[in-house]
C-alpha cells in the first residue's frame, strides 16, 4: 500500500531556508539563533592558531613586547621621534594594543569567503556568523595584550609617577567596540571585493602598513606637521588611538567632535559592509 500523500504546506518545520531576494533582507534573528556556533568558532580560532606552536599563547605577550622594543630602538633611538614626554614603552604599547586589534579584525575578515569556502559550500548557517566570530575571537588576544599594557602602565604610574590617567579611561570599552566594528565593516567590504579580485588581498597587507603610518601609533599628534594634520585627523582610527592614549597617560589630544566623527564613520562603513556582504554571499561560490 502506498503511503498517504502528505501536504507539505501543512507540515511544521523548525527551520525553513529560503533564498534571499532583497539587498536589505538580513535575518538578524537567524544570526542570534546560531550564537552557539559563534562560541564554537571562537574557541576553534583560539585553539587552532597556536595549537602546533612551541610557546602557544605566550606569543600573545611576546609579539607586542618585541614590537614595542623595536619601535623604541628605531623611532626613539635612531629617528629621535618624541613621545610627548610619555615613557616610550607605555606610549608605543598603547598604540600597538589598539592598532593590533583593528588590523587583525580587518585582515582576517577580508579573506573570510576564501578561507571558509569549503564550509560555506557544504552546510547552512548565517554567513555573518563567520566575520563576527573573528571579531570576538580577537577580543581574547586584545584582552591579554591590554593586561600586559596595564602592567607596564601601573609600574610607571606607581613607581615613576610620570603618567597621569583621567576619567576618560571609562571610554575604553566604547573604543574597543568602535575598533571591532570598524574592522568588521571594512573587512566585509574587502571580502566581498576579493571574491572577484584576488589581488586586493595581496594589496591589503601593504595598505594596512601605510594606514598605520597615517595613524598616531608611532608618533604623537603634536609631532605632525600642521600642513598634513588634516590627513591624519581624517583617519577615523586616529581619534580612537589618541583618546585611548590620552585617557591612560594624560598626554595627547582629545576631542568629542573627532570621536563623534569616528563613530559616524564606523556606523556608515558597518552598515555598508553588512549590505555588501549580504548581497555577495548569495552567489560568491560561483566566483571563489
Amino acid at each position: 500500500m502506498n503511503a498517504p500523500d502528505i501536504d507539505i504546506e501543512q507540515q511544521q518545520w523548525d527551520l525553513v531556508i529560503k533564498p534571499k531576494t532583497g539587498l536589505f533582507e538580513i535575518n538578524f534573528k537567524d544570526v542570534w539563533s546560531y550564537r552557539d556556533l559563534l562560541v564554537l568558532l571562537v574557541r576553534r580560532d583560539f585553539v587552532a592558531m597556536y595549537k602546533q606552536t612551541i610557546l602557544g599563547p605566550i606569543w600573545f605577550v611576546l609579539q607586542p613586547i618585541l614590537t614595542t622594543l623595536t619601535y623604541i630602538l628605531v623611532f626613539t633611538g635612531i629617528a629621535k621621534i618624541g613621545t610627548d614626554d610619555v615613557p616610550p614603552l607605555v606610549f608605543y604599547m598603547a598604540g600597538i594594543t589598539m592598532w593590533n586589534y583593528y588590523s587583525e579584525c580587518l585582515t582576517r575578515t577580508s579573506t573570510v569567503f576564501k578561507d571558509n569556502s569549503n564550509i560555506f559550500g557544504k552546510v547552512y548557517f548565517p554567513r555573518l556568523i563567520m566575520p563576527l566570530s573573528i571579531v570576538v575571537s580577537n577580543l581574547v588576544k586584545l584582552g591579554i595584550q591590554f593586561g600586559l599594557f596595564l602592567v607596564f602602565w601601573a609600574y610607571y604610574l606607581i613607581a615613576k609617577g610620570n603618567v597621569h590617567p583621567n576619567l576618560y579611561m571609562l571610554l575604553t570599552p566604547y573604543l574597543v567596540i568602535l575598533l571591532g566594528l570598524l574592522g568588521l565593516g571594512c573587512g566585509m567590504v574587502i571580502s566581498a571585493l576579493t571574491t572577484k579580485y584576488r589581488d586586493l588581498a595581496l594589496l591589503l597587507t601593504f595598505a594596512i602598513q601605510l594606514l598605520m603610518y597615517a595613524t598616531p601609533v608611532i608618533y604623537p599628534m603634536s609631532g605632525v606637521n600642521p600642513k598634513y594634520r588634516w590627513i591624519v585627523l581624517a583617519n577615523p582610527m586616529s581619534s580612537i588611538v589618541e583618546t585611548f592614549r590620552y585617557a591612560f597617560v594624560g598626554k595627547g589630544t582629545f576631542s568629542w567632535g573627532l570621536l563623534a566623527y569616528s563613530t559616524v564613520f564606523t556606523l556608515v562603513v558597518l552598515i555598508g559592509g553588512t549590505l555588501i556582504f549580504n548581497k555577495v554571499e548569495k552567489n560568491f561560490m560561483d566566483t571563489v
